[in-house]
């Protein structure tokens, strides 16, 4: 059955080699007692662990059943452990922290034995070695010799060929060392069993065979067999330890170092609590963030004006420094050159064409809560205070055209969004509304422009409510010059053209001001006419004589004069589209006066010759409603040139992609900050790992010598880790939402901010994933470190 043919082995210490076995060779039958002595020194131990694999012979052969072991690898010598050899050891090397039941499982679990057949083993073989009474006790609960005889059930539990006793009976009593010697030889009635012993009497007692060693070298042999031939083909079934026994293992383990384990866990938490209470307020406020987008931000409006910023290119440094890099600052070249401050690349200009609006027409009704539209013209207004009447500037004036739900007249969205505070909304296109600011109050400049007393300390509103002014269109305010076009009549009292029969009333019906609880405030403190108003206007003003004689003059202003500059500018007010918030593209910067004119076409607009609008403002119901709105915008732009394109104006999304681009920087420097202590666990859980290997060496031995692989101890560690870093993420993740509570109720003491600190589920589980990730890769050195343990030197430890 088991042959060992020409054995030798050596072992090497600095310079020093010695021989533990030389060139030994010996038989051993399938079934007979045999007792290896000789003293200290002598090579016996070396060969009983040159039997049970745990050691490796330099030359020669080990036969088992006709097999030879030249060829073993590693996972070979696990398997002919587990299957074949039964380990009986003088310190009983029992698993503390388990119980003796599971100590004699171990075996048949790495053999993969189904959980009720093992138990239903174990429970053979303790009741075997008398101790069906004491199954649920642990070792240390246990007297010497019943220890004893827990090493024999477990050598017996998988049934293997060989039996190894290494001193059995070495720290027992003569009593129970006989009762011991006893079962022994009971065993060697069906095994072999070969023990290593320095007592001559007790193998002479009971050894069927003695073997002398003696300098590495049998020197006597009672009983010799003969070289035995193979009864069958070896085979051997390969052991494994599943994740789950490995996380058993460690369980129970760290269940007997309770305190240990909670503090460990606790130190490893900490980096966990704090990216955990960042991301939270991180979440929070981004939560906050998109609660003001989706209402206060929500009906904050889309606009599409003529002259727009390219946000994807504004953030390209190149787009600023490309023209700038080509030139030398400072230079002493002896010239100048042209520079164009206008050929901008982050500005796109947006051809808006009939075409366009049209487009711009069939968004759904149901999405919008209104529409405005920014125009240059120039409309012709006057004031009288009874005896004179003269032009209102309505630029200062604060003239502004209201939004609208409809593309008709309609001031449905006036009554949604403000309170009437006199007077009544606009009823007909002609009736025009004061705005005023939260506070009730009106600039004195427009006060002043609409010819009001100013210097008052205040104005009732009947004095307000039913002003007239008219409305003078172009063909009867111009007259013809000679080749210029002047004001019909003198500048400083107009009163013939405000009598006229053409002239069309219009009439301040109510005063207005944003409802307290809106979140909208588009309009400032001025005047709101209709849009249909500009409309009328302009569709009279296309057919008059100055705009067709400007339409005919390409470099001079019909009515100052000037000659048109060479290079036009770029208004950079609300009416070029370059002005943001709320109400841009309604303001006095949309209005051009034609004195002022520079350019042919802002003359013409000025004029009321132009129909398209500078710019458009399209105001969304809701924040949803915003979404589909922009969606829709960009369904234009498909598959266009980018000069083709309509860039539009999202301010919400602008503020709070900037308010989340900040928000996030400071979350990631806050959770690298934080990150640190994670590395500080990493470090820690590592040295912890490091005394647990050093603390369950014995055990590590055990479990090789019971056929445990490299692989299983390593997977054992990691069981550990994976343990302590679930238990750290659960705590850290607890500790961290609990925190949130006095934290949100001091954000709301200092803030007024509700339930700002929310962790994310998500969140929580990915930081649950990382702490055992970390921890895992904290233990993985002190876990290969186990792995490589020599079993024979672990099985000495201590």
């Amino acid at each position: 059955m088991l042959q060992l043919k020409n054995i030798s082995k050596s072992y090497t210490t600095g310079t020093f080699t010695q021989t533990a076995l030389n060139n030994i060779s010996l038989s051993f039958r399938k079934n007979e007692f045999v007792a290896i002595l000789g003293p200290s020194g002598s090579g016996k131990t070396t060969c009983l662990n040159l039997i049970g694999g745990l050691d490796q012979y330099d030359s020669g052969d080990l036969i088992i059943n006709g097999a030879s072991t030249k060829s073993f690898k590693d996972s070979d010598w696990d398997a002919y452990r587990n299957n074949s050899v039964g380990f009986i050891f003088q310190s009983y090397n029992l698993i503390s922290h388990l119980s003796i039941t599971d100590n004699v499982e171990m075996g048949m679990t790495l053999s993969g034995v189904s959980n009720q057949a093992k138990r239903q083993k174990a429970v053979e073989v303790l009741e075997k070695v008398g101790l069906k009474d004491h199954m649920h006790k642990k070792p240390g609960q246990l007297s010497g010799g019943q220890m004893q005889r827990v090493a024999i059930a477990r050598a017996l539990a998988n049934d293997p060929d060989i039996i190894l006793a290494d001193e059995p009976t070495g720290a027992l009593d003569t009593t129970t060392s006989g009762q011991i010697m006893d079962l022994i030889k009971e065993i060697a009635k069906d095994k072999l069993v070969i023990m290593v012993t320095h007592n001559p009497e007790l193998a002479e007692a009971y050894a069927d065979r003695i073997v002398q060693f003696k300098d590495g070298q049998v020197i006597s042999d009672s009983n010799p067999a003969a070289e035995l031939q193979a009864e069958s083909h070896y085979q051997l079934k390969k052991t494994a330890m599943s994740y789950w026994t490995a996380l058993n293992l460690s369980g129970r383990n760290i269940s007997t170092k309770k305190w240990r384990t909670g503090l460990t866990a606790f130190a490893s938490s900490i980096g966990i609590i704090g990216i955990a209470l960042i991301l939270s307020l991180s979440n929070g406020f981004d939560k906050q963030i998109k609660s003001y987008e989706s209402g206060a931000l929500s009906n904050f409006p889309v606009t599409i004006s003529q002259m727009a910023a390219n946000l994807e290119l504004a953030m390209q440094p190149e787009a600023h420094t490309a023209d700038r890099d080509k030139r030398t600052a400072f230079t002493k070249a002896p010239e100048i050159y042209p520079f164009d401050p206008t050929a901008n690349t982050i500005l796109h200009t947006n051809i808006i064409t009939a075409d366009y609006l049209s487009y711009l027409d069939k968004i759904d009704p149901s999405l919008l809560d209104g529409v405005s539209y920014s125009r240059k013209v120039n409309m012709n207004i006057l004031r009288s205070d009874g005896q004179t009447a003269v032009p209102v500037n309505t630029s200062k004036a604060n003239f502004m055209s209201f939004p609208s739900k409809t593309a008709s007249f309609s001031s449905a969205y006036l009554e949604s969004y403000y309170d009437l505070l006199e007077g009544s909304f606009p009823a007909k296109p002609t009736d025009l509304v004061m705005v005023v600011d939260e506070y009730n109050r009106m600039n004195v400049t427009v006060l002043d422009a609409l010819g009001m007393d100013y210097k008052a300390e205040n104005i009732a509103f009947d004095q307000i409510i039913g002003k007239k002014f008219k409305l003078i269109y172009n063909e009867d305010y111009y007259v013809k010059s000679g080749e210029l076009f002047r004001i019909n009549g003198d500048a400083s009292n107009l009163s013939n053209l405000y009598n006229s029969g053409n002239a069309v009333e219009l009439t301040i019906s109510g005063i207005i001001r944003k409802q307290q609880d809106s979140p909208m405030s588009t309009m400032s403190a001025g005047i709101a006419y209709s849009d249909v108003l500009a409309q009328d206007f302009i569709t009279h003003a296309q057919s008059s004589a100055i705009v067709k004689a400007q339409e005919a003059n390409d470099k001079v202003n019909v009515y100052s004069g000037k000659v048109f500059a060479g290079v036009p500018g770029i208004n950079f007010g609300a009416g070029g589209g370059m002005a943001m918030g709320p109400g841009a593209g309604m303001g006095a910067g949309t209005l051009t006066d034609p004195l002022d004119a520079t350019s042919k076409e802002d003359a013409l607009a000025a004029l009321g010759a132009v129909a398209i609008p500078a710019s458009i403002s399209l105001y969304p119901k809701d924040f949803g409603a915003k979404e589909a709105i922009v969606d829709y915008l960009d369904q234009w732009n498909t598959g266009k040139a980018a000069e083709d394109m309509i860039v539009y104006t999202d301010l919400a999304a602008m503020v709070t992609s900037l308010s989340s681009g900040i928000m996030n920087g400071i979350t990631l420097v806050l959770v690298a900050f934080a990150s640190i202590s994670l590395v500080v666990s990493l470090i820690m859980i590592g040295i912890i790992t490091y005394i647990s290997v050093l603390e369950r060496t014995k055990e590590i031995g055990v479990l090789r010598a019971l056929g445990a692989r490299k692989k299983d101890i390593t997977r054992v560690f990691n069981a550990e880790t994976t343990i302590i870093g679930t238990l750290s993420g659960l705590l850290g993740i607890g500790i961290a939402y609990l925190l949130t509570i006095p934290t949100n109720i001091i954000i709301k003491n200092m803030t007024d901010l509700s339930n700002v600190a929310q962790l994310n589920p998500t969140h929580a589980l990915l930081l649950i994933i990382l702490s055992v990730g970390l921890t895992i890769l904290g233990g993985f050195i002190p876990a290969k470190f186990a792995a490589k343990k020599d079993p024979v030197v672990a099985l000495r430890s201590e």
